[in-house]
């Protein structure tokens, strides 16, 4: 296991001080316990992003709290907390759903880095006295020609950089990213050795706002299913239903595969249609695949686009092996993405994310569909 980074101290006569987002997790633990090591002075902030408790299997907040104390208490450091719940409706949770009425596939954490951990979040800690954040996430900063730059995490299964990519270059050059330098198991280890109580904690594989909860279950509460048509990818009517669950179609991307209630065979849901309640599906895997795509709301890290036509690569889902691509940045501010071989189940709202090399460039919004065929 290979010992995490240190910094010299003899010319740290005031140490730096550093707020680290913490959220009851191994990765923010050990984010504090390595900068703490490094000779920062650490505190910790636990942030609540959702007022609802409704005491559910699901609702893990005060857990998360629990342990962040715990993690706090060992490593003699004072954990704040905050609730920038009222922020996060106004700024994630509102923009989510009117995504999800139009029938796009937004993604509510990337929205979360940019408006809470990495602007509320910020802003708070700066009133706090601090000089940098520091969060548990799994990529890595550099500085080049006075410009911060975003780098995937060093561990091919857990870089994040993806959820990142919308962040501004002004936020990532006052935030540290220490395990990004790491593996995940390594990480472990140190939880492990220095006896963290989250060491053997489950990762969380919930959307941030909601934790652990059925995202189905939760969504129904403000976006009733409709009633609709289930077609087959050639336009056929499959059979119709007074209770088509449009939002469990429209998060097929992250859902898979399921098995048709009706006719017993597996299927997919290759996307909705918006407020004309249908949804597709079809045997075996995604159908729709596409050649070429239109996105917009573009974010470049650096504050310039690159020069046109670039070849880049790109993905367009977390986890997702990177993908070679061209991209052309149009007179209004939007591009046209080219990709080198042909793209699954690609829906608008989804990210794109652009690289070069282990740099992450940043990305943009999917719109449409240029070029698509049926697989």
């Amino acid at each position: 296991m290979a010992a995490p980074t240190q910094v010299s101290l003899s010319s740290m006569n005031n140490p730096s001080k550093v707020i680290v987002g913490m959220s009851g997790g191994v990765d923010s633990s050990v984010t504090a316990l390595l900068l703490q090591q490094q000779g920062y002075a650490v505190e910790g902030l636990f942030m609540k992003n959702w007022d609802e408790d409704d005491g559910s299997e699901y609702c893990t907040a005060k857990t998360d709290l629990a342990d962040a104390q715990a993690v706090a208490d060992k490593l003699g450091i004072h954990l704040h907390t905050a609730n920038f719940a009222a922020e996060y409706w106004d700024n994630v949770f509102e923009y989510f759903l009117a995504e999800y009425r139009a029938g796009r596939t937004p993604n509510p954490d990337i929205l979360c880095n940019r408006e809470i951990k990495f602007k509320v979040f910020l802003d708070y800690a700066t009133i706090l006295g601090a000089d940098k954040i520091a969060t548990g996430h799994y990529c890595r900063v550099k500085t080049v020609d006075g410009k911060t730059a975003l780098l995937k995490g060093l561990d091919p299964e857990k870089d994040q950089s993806y959820f990142l990519h919308a962040v501004t270059e002004q936020a990532l050059a006052k935030t540290l990213f220490p395990i990004g330098e790491l593996e995940k198991s390594t990480v472990r280890q140190l939880a492990e050795q220095h006896g963290l109580a989250t060491a053997k904690k489950k990762d969380s594989t919930g959307i941030c706002f909601i934790g652990e909860r059925r995202f189905k279950d939760f969504l129904e509460r403000y976006l009733p299913a409709q009633p609709g048509d289930i077609l087959t990818v050639d336009g056929k009517n499959h059979w119709q239903t007074q209770r088509l669950d449009v939002l469990h179609h429209r998060s097929a991307p992250r859902l898979g595969h399921r098995r048709c209630k009706r006719c017993q065979r597996r299927t997919w849901a290759c996307g909705g249609q918006g407020s004309r309640q249908q949804c597709f599906i079809g045997s075996g895997a995604p159908l729709t695949v596409c050649l070429c795509t239109k996105c917009s709301q573009l974010h470049w890290i650096s504050g310039a686009a690159p020069s046109n036509p670039t070849t880049l690569h790109c993905k367009i889902r977390y986890r997702q092996a990177d993908q070679a691509c061209k991209i052309a940045v149009l007179d209004n501010g939007n591009a046209r993405v080219d990709f080198a071989e042909a793209q699954r189940a690609i829906s608008p709202g989804q990210s794109i994310v652009f690289y070069q090399g282990d740099v992450c460039l940043g990305g943009g919004i999917i719109e449409q569909k240029l070029s698509s065929e049926v697989a």
